[in-house]
């Protein structure tokens, strides 16, 4: 979005005179991020970045989503939204982001746990938006049609284990959860970025925290066990290990994709190469645990 543009939109759907302060906080696929301040009050703004892929986005949906994510006290307060064109404004929240190292202790796994049945707890918008492994798997597939062919086979092989093993039901799930996605207000937590949200088994997004933060097999049985409340079942634990295969592959897919896309002058090289590096580490540890 050129700077003029931006600072119209700002001026039109974020509160305040004057002038705004506009620091851009990043790029993804699907949104372009923004940290805007008038009057000396801060907030978020996303707007919808330039894609031809569609990658099962439906902003109706996770507007409704959003909006009982923040009745739970789980996401910023919304200030606008239009979800034709891909635009929010929200309250900017203060606080410090998790500390990596603390989400492989025990406190931390056990306020993650806690975090993650909140969010599954959510009340299901109608119809619901229901999305699988397999269907992200199709997305990406199908923007990156080439790209890791070699492991294509075997994401069809976990798929089909996963299928065989008893399933169960789907829950809101936030489908993007890593750190950066988490505000730290000192007694509570926050999730920003809701647009990957849908309906689905709730182990999904155990699968997705503990791949993303590198989980061994022990520090993800302890995850699901301080979820469940329980000693896990046999299944639940052949079932997040499957799912947390098939999340890698995932991130991998949209890794190559991001990759893929051309470039604008407001680039950061930096974060080129952390999404470079990220998909080395996915795409070696897919091949070991194929």
């Amino acid at each position: 979005m050129r700077p003029d543009e931006l600072e119209s939109l700002a001026v039109r759907h974020v509160p305040g005179r004057g002038p705004p302060i506009i620091d851009r906080l990043g790029k993804g696929l699907i949104n372009e991020t923004y940290r805007v301040v008038r009057d000396g009050e801060s907030f978020a703004l996303r707007v919808a970045a330039a894609n031809p892929h569609h990658l099962g986005v439906d902003r109706e949906w996770e507007g409704r989503v959003l909006g009982a994510a923040v009745a739970a006290d789980l996401a910023p307060a919304i200030v606008y939204r239009d979800p034709q064109h891909g635009i929010l404004v929200t309250r900017w929240v203060e606080g410090m982001p998790l500390n990596p190292s603390d989400v492989r202790r025990t406190p931390g796994i056990e306020r993650i746990a806690e975090l993650l049945r909140r969010i599954h707890a959510l009340p299901m918008p109608a119809p619901a938006r229901l999305m699988s492994a397999e269907r992200w798997i199709d997305y990406y597939s199908r923007a990156v049609p080439h790209a890791q062919a070699a492991l294509r086979k075997a994401a069809t092989a976990q798929l089909a284990a996963l299928a065989a093993l008893p399933g169960a039901d789907t829950s809101v799930c936030h489908s993007d959860l890593h750190v950066q996605n988490l505000i730290d207000r000192g007694d509570s937590l926050l999730l920003l970025d809701w647009e990957y949200a849908h309906a689905s088994d709730p182990l999904w997004d155990l699968a997705g925290w503990s791949a993303n933060n590198d989980f061994e097999p022990e520090l993800r049985h302890e995850l699901l066990a301080r979820y469940t409340g329980r000693p896990p079942t046999r299944g639940e634990s052949f079932r997040l290990e499957r799912l947390g295969w098939l999340y890698d592959y995932v991130c991998l897919l949209w890794s190559e994709l991001y990759l893929s896309v051309p470039r604008d002058a407001g680039s950061d090289p930096a974060a080129l190469g952390q999404v470079a590096a990220r998909a080395e580490l996915l795409a070696a540890r897919l091949e070991a645990t194929k």
